[in-house]
């Protein structure tokens, strides 16, 4: 992807950007003149986050927790959001085998991964609609496109594929209003969940995924697409 000019002064919502492709990307778009909401469960254990404060507004926001998420909405009442990056998720336990199953982390991988970012999307409909350019994106995973065969990670992989369904059902629906709604891969990326062994740097990833974020128009919506721009199948 081809280096673009970022539009400063947008407002941008990450959720989960108190590590790894949430951090990264928080520091990025802050760099690039973007007024950057950072929302994570634990704001006084964020230690890297916290060093942004001045740069970023860190915020409390738990979201599976319907009540944070409406104290957090609160927080945003009668202001334009232009993009909002629903990044926080899980990986769903280390027991996602046929014969070793944690349903219990399986149903926490559907809440946080797939339900919670249309909760969210949904909850700060109010402030897109005040924005010129409304964007919602949604990290997602190439491990949930029906497209690729693999085996194992069924909560992830299920709860991957579930979020894409949404997001493009939603895109639909919002067309009409000039919202944009994508799911995107972030890549192979060198964090806790991808390994040492990634292809990726978070920075390199988040670099891609901010000049991405700014390229987005409506003719993109509803399509799944890759950090560098390429369309991925589904």
């Amino acid at each position: 992807m081809s280096d673009l000019a970022y539009a400063p002064g947008e407002t941008i919502v990450v959720t989960g950007a108190n590590r790894g492709i949430g951090l990264a990307l928080t520091r990025e778009l802050a760099q690039a003149g973007k007024r950057v909401v950072a929302a994570c469960r634990a704001p006084n254990r964020a230690r890297e986050l916290a060093a942004l404060a001045g740069a970023v507004e860190v915020r409390e926001l738990d979201v599976a927790d319907e009540g944070s998420v409406a104290r957090f909405v609160a927080s945003l009442a009668g202001e334009a959001v232009d993009v909002l990056v629903n990044n926080a998720g899980v990986g769903g336990g280390s027991h996602q085998a046929v014969r070793d199953m944690d349903y219990a982390a399986w149903r926490e991988a559907l809440e946080v991964n797939t339900i919670a970012p249309f909760r969210l999307a949904t909850a700060l409909l109010p402030n897109l609609r005040r924005s010129n350019r409304p964007r919602i994106v949604a990290v997602s995973s190439q491990m949930g496109s029906l497209h690729r065969k693999s085996a194992g990670m069924y909560a992830y992989r299920s709860s991957k594929a579930a979020l894409n369904k949404v997001m493009q059902v939603l895109a639909v629906e919002l067309e009409r209003e000039g919202i944009v709604v994508c799911p995107v891969h972030p890549g192979w990326v060198r964090t806790g969940m991808g390994g040492p062994g990634a292809e990726l740097s978070v920075d390199e990833s988040a670099k891609g995924l901010a000049q991405w974020i700014e390229s987005l128009g409506l003719e993109h919506s509803g399509r799944f697409w890759t950090w560098d721009g390429r369309e991925h199948p589904w």
